[in-house]
């Protein structure tokens, strides 16, 4: 008991948290150690090395997958025992690497180059001669590993889905229901299954990782190296700042543009939130609202084309379809996801009566484009690159070189031998929580393919849904939401793109492209949806605000990111398949439209202060003009037009008790 009460005494109230606290608290991948020691070299070089390592293959092309991937993994295995304790917290205490973490490091890095080693052996002969002691001995090895280095920098709730997923291999001829068993595998064949061969931890979530992903999160550290996240939130304010809620559609403007270039919620809702809460909460509006703009707009990041979340690339490979297609299919999405958001914070800022900052003291989006506009070329070069045919890999590379010598232009980003040396090592770094993820959820993928559960858990799924298309899209959106709750969306996409996804495509005939948009959009938002929502509880250490309403208030202002996936499915021209150019210029104006009633009934204004039936007729307004039908969007457009009507003619000024207050 007098433990608990000096732990409770340790613990800081959540708004006298520091920015990096927060993180830390929020963020998983955050809470590394910054005082290494002697190791600090060790690191370095390891980081160093593996960054060049994947710009040289970025180069000359990637090695085999059996060779690629244990060394991209290998590494960064040996990095992550070196840089995360095995207690989260304990990073802030101790001075060094402890020498249990230095062993693990060590053989981590053993076990990942074993495969490199014995390459042509274990291809080869193994195939003929079976595994020898050794073999299943540093395969067992390897998969331990995998999953201590994931729970030190992902978090358990990967290790407790991958941990079940293994029990169920091990053990599943003694399941009773018929449905779900199997014939249960041996500790040695399951082992060296997900670590000797490219069914499990080296399928494709790691071989993209060892290819593109590392690349592009490479390319986002560069940029920001460039003073490319400062110029975003200039231009945000010069083009929003002087018009009503200016300050609040900033965030929303300078998350967007962020959000190109960065695919962490947590990281982006902490690092642009620092900036933009405190002047939102400046400019009148309550805490809780401030912070779930932030969260809600950062989160949208991980939708916003050219650099998505590292999700989008495995996508890329499970569908069998051109990074560049996805980056174009998310274009429409994505922007109605940022609309809704806007939206929401302009008619909670007319209800409010938040006026927006003066002309005068904004920045001049003139001079920002003359003098630093040419911050957006490696912006240009990667869309560029992409949509003329060129692989994700050289995409990246190409860019990376234009950003470094954007870098060059001015004095103040200019890099110093020695910064280069250390934003190598930062590449690395970035990449750790996102190697580990893919490397767990590998083990997840291995498991559902060989024992058959994803056909099972699909067919379970067309069950409960009951053949309704309707029906099997929400379960599969609670499936996604829940384990959202505690997987990183890279991690979460892997599991139900494997076990989930098939029931759209196979079961209902969705598109494959659609259906794994769907759950790859449902992952992203679980960030924002309460109870359990990260990015919200980051954004509301940072204003102070209480986490849960936080929560509440970034569900409300994302609502349109709940419709947007059913509506892709029900009408894939929205993700350009299959497009009819007039009928695409419909849906997309109808939609936004939409948007504007779905917004405003749940902030509970149009053009006055909404009563409880008016916000339940815009909120039916609004889905009636999102959905692809043409008479429900005529009947919405009536029904919207009748309310702002009815709101035109009645004072400003109204204190009936049923007038909606949120």
């Amino acid at each position: 008991m007098k433990w608990r009460k000096k732990k409770d005494m340790k613990e800081k109230p959540l708004e006298e948290l520091s920015q990096e606290e927060i993180l830390e608290k929020y963020d998983r991948e955050s809470s590394y150690r910054k005082n290494l020691g002697k190791w600090s070299w060790v690191v370095l070089f390891l980081g160093v090395s593996l960054t060049l390592f994947h710009l040289y293959t970025g180069y000359r092309g990637a090695f085999e997958a059996r060779i690629q991937g244990p060394i991209h993994l290998g590494t960064a295995l040996g990095l992550i025992f070196l840089l995360y304790p095995i207690k989260k917290g304990l990073h802030r205490k101790q001075k060094g690497v402890p020498w249990y973490d230095v062993v693990l490091a060590f053989t981590a890095l053993g076990v990942g180059y074993y495969n490199v080693i014995n390459y042509e052996e274990l291809v080869a002969q193994k195939i003929v001669f079976g595994y020898s002691q050794m073999d299943i001995i540093v395969a067992s090895l390897g998969v331990l590993l995998v999953l201590e280095a994931a729970r030190r920098c992902v978090g358990l709730p990967i290790v407790a889905v991958a941990g079940i997923a293994i029990l169920y291999a091990l053990y599943g001829n003694h399941i009773p229901t018929k449905m779900f068993a199997h014939r249960g595998f041996s500790w040695e064949k399951l082992a060296t299954d997900l670590y000797l061969t490219t069914k499990g931890i080296f399928s494709t979530p790691i071989q993209v990782s060892s290819t593109f992903i590392f690349l592009f999160l490479f390319f986002g550290v560069m940029l920001i190296r460039t003073g490319v996240g400062q110029f975003f939130n200039d231009v945000a304010f010069a083009l929003t700042g002087r018009f009503i809620g200016g300050q609040a559609k900033a965030a929303v403007v300078a998350s967007a543009l962020e959000g190109m270039v960065s695919g962490s919620s947590v990281a982006n809702t902490v690092g642009s939130g620092a900036f933009t809460i405190p002047m939102m909460k400046k400019a009148g509006y309550k805490p809780e609202f401030a912070a779930a703009v932030e969260a809600s707009a950062s989160t949208g990041g991980q939708i916003m084309p050219p650099v998505m979340g590292a999700a989008a690339f495995i996508m890329a490979s499970y569908t069998n379809t051109p990074y560049s297609q996805i980056m174009l299919a998310a274009i429409i999405p994505a922007i109605l996801y940022f609309l809704g958001v806007f939206l929401g914070v302009h008619f909670e800022s007319k209800k409010q009566g938040i006026i927006g900052t003066p002309k005068s003291q904004l920045p001049s989006f003139r001079k920002l484009m003359t003098e630093r506009g040419y911050l957006i070329l490696p912006l240009i070069v990667i869309f560029y690159t992409l949509l003329t045919g060129r692989t994700p890999m050289r995409a990246a590379l190409v860019a990376i070189l234009v950003a470094f010598l954007v870098s060059l232009v001015r004095k103040e980003t200019r890099m110093t031998p020695w910064q280069i040396v250390k934003t190598l090592e930062e590449g690395a770094r970035t990449a750790l929580p996102v190697i580990a993820a893919c490397a767990a959820a590998g083990i997840i993928v291995g498991v559902v393919v060989q024992t058959g559960l994803g056909g099972r858990i699909a067919n379970g799924i067309i069950t409960l849904g009951g053949g309704s298309l309707i029906l099997t899209l929400f379960f599969t959106m609670i499936a996604c939401l829940i384990l959202g709750m505690g997987l990183p969306t890279t991690a979460n996409y892997i599991v139900t793109a494997t076990m989930v996804a098939p029931a759209l495509v196979l079961g209902l005939d969705v598109p494959v492209l659609a259906a794994h948009m769907f759950v790859f959009y449902f992952g992203i938002v679980a960030d924002i949806t309460p109870p359990v929502c990260l990015a919200a509880y980051a954004g509301a250490g940072l204003a102070g605000a209480n986490p849960f309403m936080t929560g509440v208030r970034a569900f409300s202002l994302a609502t349109a990111a709940y419709i947007i996936p059913y509506v892709f499915v029900m009408n894939p021209q929205m993700i350009l398949i299959d497009v009819k150019p007039l009928f695409l210029t419909i849906c997309v104006v109808t939609a936004i439209i939409g948007m504007i009633g779905v917004s405003s009934a749940m902030v509970g204004y149009l053009v006055r202060k909404a009563y409880v039936w008016e916000r339940i007729v815009l909120f039916i307004a609004g889905l009636l003009l999102i959905s692809p039908n043409i008479t429900f969007s005529v009947i919405g457009s009536v029904l919207l037009i009748a309310v702002a009507v009815i709101q035109s003619r009645r004072p400003k000024e109204t204190n009936n008790l049923f007038t909606a207050i949120m």
